[in-house]
């Protein structure tokens, strides 16, 4: 009897789903797409207002396509189950085609989708068979088509002014400008003083903190110490009562469960994760992990790629009573709370565990650390959000007297509603009274202390990836699979660089693409206009919108942007400064820039080939950086005995022979410790201006260690080494590198 075969997009699914569906089932995977548009040319032409695509093979795929075929020759039906989104739905069309030449028919063929990885989601999908949906397909051969080409037509240019490796990305590019406009009104900032009066009032024993409000009925706003000071001074001689007392009662509603984007926002403020190893971590949870049997993995939640608050029926039936006997009959609301309406793609539910009796006590035996908390996290988020609301009660006292009046508030929680599973971050923690409950309207206050208290205005922040993200959804900018891709292209063009509390600021090479592009390609760099063409994106899969339509009007304005850039594009360099070249006088130097980075060299070059390093102060004024001169050492060459002297190269300092060049001896530093993988030593060597270690037995073997390390060894492992690493919330750490150690401690 011939066997069914199941197709899907991850490898890591097969073994979890194999258990399901058992021995009349082959399970196979894609391994990600098999196909796209190709490598070294376009690949999309417009032909009679239709644009054509043209898909080739990815590299090593064909096996793969070899073998699901084969499979499906064999099968008595074939299931396409790539993931739930556009881009499964793309792969499941690119398989399919190819499934349908070699079975020479297509009725065998059904497309399945299940959000989450059980026996019961998978076997209703079998039992719901559809076929592809060409409108998702065609949304994401239309976002294909936009990247490729604003990536294959812009980034040459960006090589031809700068340097190759540079990238230009429809959704990348305007994520930069965020950074760079942050950037710009951080260092524009001018902060403003203000001044607040606090007294400290006396009711009987019990003290209470005023905020002066108002003066003679104007609202009080001193601007200097001054005015703050009279103020004061007039206020220790008044005679206050309290003039009323406000009690109200105020809730505050569950936060909604997890969408791709608050997930990985919630996971970096209060996990610390990177927003890779978010998705990476989700990844596994989603696909399965192995509990009580090593040989059967469950999966733990549902599809981490959504936009989507939306949940299920049956997980609401499943979640309720759960509330209902672990917490209490007060804690459960009479009717499921409902978030929101239909937003982005909305192709399924919110991110929330399958199984809510799995709490995270009862499965954190079996999952690694990084795995417990990101569960742990989901878990309390989603049964959190249909829980009851927490309840405060609200007391505001208004205090008057000789034209002053005075302002105290306070909460005290009165039921703590879902807050009993989860608080986020940012939630301020309101705990405590801090307006007594035993005053009375017309009580006289004895005057404490009085405080002046000096404010400045404060820039907003830099972007962190948490808030870059943020922002981008808050600008309808990109969608959930997007965001890391976003994040890791920015950093690796050396556009951005993190300060020391891992916050984007642009670097010189950042900024200057940034207004080059602005200025010659306004519309795609403009936020409201890729925020439109998202909307579009999501017209077109719900069948609203014709694909090409959209396609030939973005290409209309595009190109004739296009080919006018082409003409400007000039020589490499981007700025002129009014700085004049000390060596040869005649030219102002202009700002270049080459694989170490951004400097200023003189157009007479190769007459005259000086360069230097600079530095730009806030206001844009450039100055000259010196190059520090090198330095002899007591140390010898151990190739032909002549001192040694420290210098700056192109990648920073390094040690060398003043012999150079006819000794040409550079020095390494070696690590302590050998390879662990072949016994070699270990030298530090830089990549793009940043430091790491690597095995000198390179290509051999490729072991290396990124970052700085340190010369302490594990006191729970007795690794060799520990690695330094910066927490935002906790500053520089030393982190044990043997994995499920865990050992770390502030340095």
């Amino acid at each position: 009897m011939s066997k069914k075969l199941l197709i899907v997009e991850s490898p890591g699914k097969i073994k979890t789903i194999s258990k399901f569906l058992g021995p009349d089932f082959i399970v196979i995977s894609t391994v990600g797409h098999i196909k796209d548009l190709p490598q070294r040319s376009l690949g999309i032409t417009i032909t009679d207002n239709t644009v054509e695509l043209e898909y080739t093979t990815l590299e090593n795929k064909e096996k793969v396509i070899k073998d699901i075929c084969k499979a499906a020759q064999k099968a008595s039906i074939v299931f396409l189950g790539s993931d739930p989104d556009r881009e499964g739905e793309l792969i499941a069309w690119h398989i399919g085609q190819e499934v349908a030449n070699a079975v020479k028919s297509s009725t065998k063929i059904h497309r399945i989708t299940f959000n989450e990885i059980t026996k019961r989601a998978i076997e209703e999908a079998i039992q719901n068979q559809s076929t592809i949906d060409e409108h998702k397909v065609q949304a994401q051969q239309a976002r294909r088509v936009l990247d490729r080409w604003v990536g294959y037509e812009v980034s040459p240019l960006l090589w031809k002014k700068f340097r190759k490796g540079l990238s230009a990305g429809r959704v990348q590019s305007v994520a930069l400008r965020l950074i760079c406009e942050r950037e710009v009104t951080i260092k524009e900032f001018i902060p403003e003083e203000s001044w607040s009066i606090e007294l400290i009032g006396h009711l009987e024993k019990s003290p209470i903190t005023f905020t002066l409000t108002h003066h003679h009925k104007k609202k009080v706003a001193p601007k200097t110490k001054a005015q703050a000071e009279a103020l004061v001074k007039q206020l220790r001689s008044a005679t206050l009562t309290i003039e009323s007392i406000n009690d109200t009662l105020r809730t505050k509603r569950p936060y909604a469960p997890f969408t791709t984007s608050t997930l990985q926002q919630a996971a970096y403020q209060q996990l610390h994760y990177k927003v890779a190893k978010t998705m990476q971590l989700a990844q596994q949870l989603y696909e399965g992990v192995p509990l009580e049997d090593e040989q059967t993995p469950i999966a733990l939640i549902t599809y981490m790629r959504t936009d989507s608050t939306r949940v299920s029926e049956s997980a609401i039936k499943q979640v309720r009573p759960f509330i209902k006997t672990q917490y209490g009959a007060d804690y459960l609301p009479q009717k499921a709370n409902v978030y929101g309406g239909k937003k982005g793609q909305d192709a399924h539910e919110a991110i929330r565990p399958i199984d809510v009796s799995l709490t995270p006590d009862r499965i954190a035996r079996y999952l690694e650390p990084g795995l417990l908390k990101l569960y742990t996290l989901v878990w309390k988020r989603f049964v959190a959000s249909q829980m009851a609301d927490a309840k405060y009660a609200q007391r505001k006292v208004i205090a008057t007297g000789d034209g002053f009046t005075l302002s105290a508030t306070g909460s005290t929680l009165l039921f703590d509603g879902f807050r009993a599973v989860y608080i986020s971050a940012d939630e301020e923690q309101e705990t405590g009274t801090i307006v007594p409950e035993h005053i009375a309207e017309k009580s006289a206050i004895r005057i404490g202390t009085i405080t002046p208290k000096q404010h400045f205005t404060q820039p907003p922040a830099r972007f962190t990836e948490a808030s870059l993200i943020k922002e981008l959804e808050k600008e309808g900018i990109g969608r959930p699979s997007t965001y890391v891709p976003i994040l890791k292209t920015i950093q690796a063009r050396a556009y951005t660089e993190l300060d020391d509390k891992k916050r984007f600021f642009p670097t010189e090479l950042g900024i200057i693409v940034t207004k080059l592009l602005v200025e010659h390609l306004p519309k795609i760099m403009n936020v409201s206009f890729t925020a439109e063409m998202e909307t579009e994106l999501d017209k077109i899969a719900q069948g609203d919108l014709p694909r090409d339509k959209v396609l030939l009007d973005f290409y209309a304005t595009f190109s004739k942007d296009l080919k006018a850039f082409r003409k400007d594009i000039g020589s490499k360099s981007l700025e002129t400064t009014t700085i004049t070249c000390p060596s040869c006088k005649q030219h102002a130097l202009v700002i270049r820039f080459g694989k170490a980075g951004p400097f200023l060299g003189c157009p007479g070059f190769p007459e005259c080939t000086f360069t230097s390093n600079f530095t730009r102060a806030t206001d844009g004024t450039i100055t000259l950086v010196e190059a520090p001169q090198p330095t002899l050492l007591e140390e010898l060459c151990p190739q032909c005995g002549k001192q040694l002297r420290t210098a700056m190269g192109r990648f920073g300092p390094f040690t060398a022979c003043s012999g150079y060049p006819e000794c040409k001896y550079i020095k390494q530093i070696i690590a302590w410790f050998p390879c662990p993988l072949c016994g070699s030593e270990i030298a530090q060597r830089s990549w793009r201006g940043k430091i790491f270690w690597g095995c000198k037995g390179y290509p051999q073997c490729k072991f290396s260690i990124s970052g700085d390390i340190v010369q302490k060894s594990c006191p729970s492992c007795n690794a060799p080494y520990l690695r330094k690493r910066i927490s935002v919330a906790k500053g520089t750490l030393l982190v044990c590198p043997t994995k499920g150690c865990g050992y770390t401690v502030p340095e």
